[in-house]
Order: structure tokens, then C-alpha cells, then sequence
């Protein structure tokens, strides 16, 4: 089976063919940082890097990921003036904790992440592009603005099936210069009240870019005229990724050849968001569950299905998780002894799931089924074949970002996690002999009371055919 990938521009599920051999170019639209990221403004980010590793893990495929930041431009300007603070500081420290809260949460750094306001002279050789063609023209008013002529472009619409007529005008600069209300600008004059130091020079006047126009400059520098996915937020459909695909092709680039966009996280039945005073920055978020928990619960649900947050969502994917972990620490003396080499090729059922459009809840199923299957196998002492499955499900949940194993969610820990392990098995192990001794001493006394300090400890011992076996106890149960 092939993968196939929903395109929001053809709405229909269509098999991925890479525009050239063995390589896939990405293209996110990150994120604008006049605020530190909540809960909601992350969602794509792991959405997408759930996407890239099954292109690279499951398909073998050289990714090129690019994710932009959005670092001046309205709100930007408005909250550093609220705040009382240079713009370029507020845009920073926000980018330095939305890249963070990307790391803290597993997504691997972009391929490239390149800033808006480094990338002004790609962004006025496009503008020149589409006033030579006749799709854009400079306002007549003096104002330094620069607007796309909608009407020139007959596909306008094309990506959000809309009728020009039908549209509301587009809202991100004064009317008074535009040919027509829905023409958007890709160039905002200096205002008087605006700070100098958010202009650049132009043949049209000093200014700044206007916001579609900083992507598809950004896009066409590292991926190319032509790229394979282009995606974000469903929020961005229109007018954002309209407008994107229009100056685009209209200035003759191919651009995107699929759009994929994922689906919000709601509070309430609406979109999280600070207007309505229900974000939820992962900073805080992160201090009711561990990261690992909460990259669960984004990652959980199809990326283009709603995720509804309530105060239970945390605690259900922290039991998730727990269930992972507590079965691959049971199996983990055993799979350390396994040759590396040693194969796990993915279950069917999971590659099938994962080649179905992103399926992440069918591949979730498969995963807690091995899970359950391992967990019966360390109950019949078959350790070696219990291993193989653990090894199974490492690889899966690598593939989905959330192995409880993985070093990332132990990068903190003060002697790292497999010296801890090893020192905590070894300890362990002492105890165990000591108990064992007791026994065959018919010391039935000093038995118990090892077996209880283990148990007080955490260290549950289990009594077995081919003798004694350790295993961490946590909650959320073994399945």
C-alpha cells in the first residue's frame, strides 16, 4: 500500500508521489511571536513532525523541512508598543520559548527555520515579479503600499473553492489605495507612529512585508519553484495559504503540490486562543503532565480532527504512556541483551494505519495490542520473544515521537537515563541474589523483608519458573 494524504486543495485522499526521487520537500508556516506558545498553537508542529518521521522512517525518504518564523508585523508592533518594549526583543524571546516548548515536546528542529526579516530582498524580487506580470501594483496614494490585483489572477479562490464576488475584503491595510477591497497587500508602507527599525528600503517606499508574502519568498529560497507539501493550521486556508498559492503561480512558480492542514485544539467547543482567556501555555501545561504526556495527547488524535481539552485530557495520556513504559521496563534487561542488528520489522496493521493519511489512532491501537501481547509473554516467562515485541514497539512509537525510552525525555536527568538504569539494575539485582540466598536458607523472614524494602521502593519482584524478575511499578497498570 502507498501513502496516501488527504489534500485539502483537492479534498481527496491522494497517493504521495515525491516530486523527485527519494527527497520531500516540507513547508510549515510557523508560528508569529508577539506571545509564548499555549497548548493549541503547538498542535501543528507535532502533527508535521509525526508526518516527517514516517516519511523518513517508514518510506526511506531524504526530508527537507522547512518551518518559518513570522518575526514583525502587526500585532508584533501593536504588543510591543503596549508593553513598552523594542519589537525585535519581544519577537525574540517569544521565538527562543516557542522553540522550547517545540523541544521540550520532542519535535525535531527544523531542516531550516528562517526569520521574515531576513529574507526582504527574496520578498522584493517576487514583488517585482508580479508588478512586471500585472498582478500587483504599487497604491497610488504615496503610502509605500503594494497590493496583489485578486481580479488579475482568474484561479483566485481555487484552493478554498470560493467565488471572489462572495469574499470579505481583506483587512490588513487601508482600502484607499487598493483597485478592490480583496486585493491584499504585499508591502505595508512606513507609518509615522511605527518604529524605523521595522522598515527596509524598497523602490516603492520604506516599509515592511505583508505576512503571505514573507512565505512564498521564504518557500521558493529553500524548497524551489516547485515543492512537494505545503501545510499548517486549517485556520490558514484563507486567506493565508490563498493568497500564497495565488501571488505564487502567478508570478510562475508551480509551488505546493499538496496542502495538508490540521485541526484545532477547542476548549469549550471553541478554538483555543487567548481572546478567549482559555490558552494554556505549555509552560503550565508541561507542569501538570510530563512533556512526553503531553506530545501523547497532541499526537493522539488524526491531525485533521478537533482535540477538545478538558481538565481529564492530560491524566488519560500520562496513563497511555504509562502503560508503554512500564511494559518496555519489564522487557528491557532481556532486549539489552539482543543483538543490536536484530530486526523488528513494523506490523502490518500499524504500516497500513500510517499509510492511510496519517492514521495515529489505528496506529496507537496496534502499539497497545503488542503492548498487551508483551506483557502476557513476561507473564509466561517467554522473555526472548517478549523482547522482540518490545523491540516492536520502540520502533513504532519512535516513528510517532512518544517512546517512553527515547533519551530526548531524559536529556534532564543528572547522571543520564541509562546509567541510572544500569546502577538502579545492578542494585537491584543485589537484593534479589540476598533474597534468593535467604530462601534457599529457608530464611523465609529476611526473604519478605527484602521483597517489602523493593516494594516500598517501587520495585515490584516477581517469582518465576527460571527464578526471580524485577520490574518498576507504576500507575496506570500493566494492560
Amino acid at each position: 500500500m502507498s501513502l496516501r494524504l488527504y489534500d485539502s486543495a483537492a479534498k481527496e485522499l491522494r497517493d504521495f508521489v515525491p516530486l523527485h526521487p527519494g527527497k520531500v520537500g516540507i513547508y510549515i508556516c510557523g508560528l508569529t511571536t508577539q506571545a509564548p506558545p499555549h497548548i493549541g498553537h503547538v498542535r501543528f508542529a507535532v502533527a508535521f513532525d509525526v508526518l516527517r518521521r514516517w516519511l523518513t522512517r517508514g518510506h526511506g525518504y531524504d526530508v527537507t523541512l522547512v518551518r518559518n518564523v513570522t518575526d514583525v508585523d502587526d500585532k508584533i508592533l501593536a504588543k510591543s508598543a503596549e508593553e513598552g518594549r523594542a519589537w525585535f526583543a519581544l519577537s525574540y524571546a517569544n521565538e527562543r520559548a516557542t522553540s522550547e516548548a517545540l523541544d521540550l515536546l520532542g519535535v525535531l528542529p527544523a531542516t531550516y527555520e528562517p526569520r521574515a526579516t531576513g529574507h526582504v530582498p527574496e520578498m522584493v524580487e517576487l514583488m517585482d515579479i508580479l508588478i512586471e506580470k500585472g498582478h500587483a501594483y504599487p497604491a497610488p496614494d504615496g503610502s509605500g503600499d503594494v497590493y496583489f490585483d485578486v481580479r488579475s489572477w482568474p484561479a483566485y479562490g481555487e484552493l478554498t473553492r470560493q467565488r471572489i464576488d462572495d469574499m470579505a475584503a481583506a483587512e490588513d491595510a487601508d482600502p484607499r489605495g487598493k483597485h478592490d477591497p480583496r486585493d491584499f497587500a504585499l508591502w505595508k508602507g512606513s507609518k509615522p507612529a511605527e518604529p524605523a527599525s521595522a522598515s527596509w528600503p524598497t523602490p516603492y517606499g520604506r516599509g515592511r512585508p505583508g505576512w503571505h508574502l514573507e512565505c512564498s519568498a521564504m518557500a521558493r529560497k529553500y524548497l524551489g519553484d516547485a515543492f512537494d507539501i505545503h501545510g499548517g493550521g486549517v485556520d490558514l486556508r484563507f486567506p493565508h495559504h490563498e493568497n500564497e498559492q495565488a501571488q505564487s503561480r502567478a508570478a510562475g512558480l508551480d509551488f505546493a503540490n499538496f496542502w495538508l492542514h490540521n485541526a484545532w485544539v477547542t476548549t469549550g467547543g471553541e478554538k483555543m486562543s487567548k481572546s478567549l482567556g482559555n490558552s494554556l501555555l505549555i509552560g503550565e501545561v508541561t507542569k501538570q503532565a510530563r512533556p512526553l504526556a503531553v506530545r501523547y495527547y497532541l499526537t493522539a488524535a488524526h491531525y485533521r480532527s478537533t482535540i477538545e481539552y478538558h481538565p481529564g485530557s492530560l491524566a488519560e495520556a500520562e496513563a497511555a504512556v504509562d502503560r508503554i513504559e512500564n511494559f518496555l521496563r519489564r522487557a528491557l534487561p532481556r532486549l539489552r541483551t539482543l543483538e543490536a542488528s536484530a530486526e523488528a520489522p513494523l506490523p502490518a496493521d500499524f504500516v497500513a494505519a500510517m499509510d492511510d493519511d496519517l492514521g495515529v489512532s489505528g496506529a496507537l491501537a496496534v502499539i497497545h495490542e503488542q503492548v498487551r501481547r508483551g506483557n502476557t509473554l513476561l507473564a509466561e516467562d517467554e522473555a526472548d520473544e517478549a523482547a522482540g515485541v518490545a523491540r516492536q514497539v520502540v520502533e513504532m512509537t519512535d516513528i510517532l515521537g512518544v517512546n517512553p525510552l527515547a533519551p530526548h525525555w531524559h536529556a534532564d536527568d543528572d547522571s543520564g537515563a541509562e546509567a541510572a538504569t544500569a546502577a538502579l539494575d545492578a542494585l537491584v539485582r543485589a537484593q534479589v541474589a540476598a533474597r534468593a540466598s535467604a530462601r534457599a536458607a529457608r530464611d523465609f523472614a529476611t526473604a519478605d523483608a527484602i521483597r517489602d524494602q523493593l516494594a516500598a521502593a517501587g520495585v515490584l519482584v516477581e517469582d518465576t519458573a527460571s527464578g526471580a524478575r524485577w520490574g518498576l511499578a507504576r500507575s496506570g497498570g500493566d494492560d
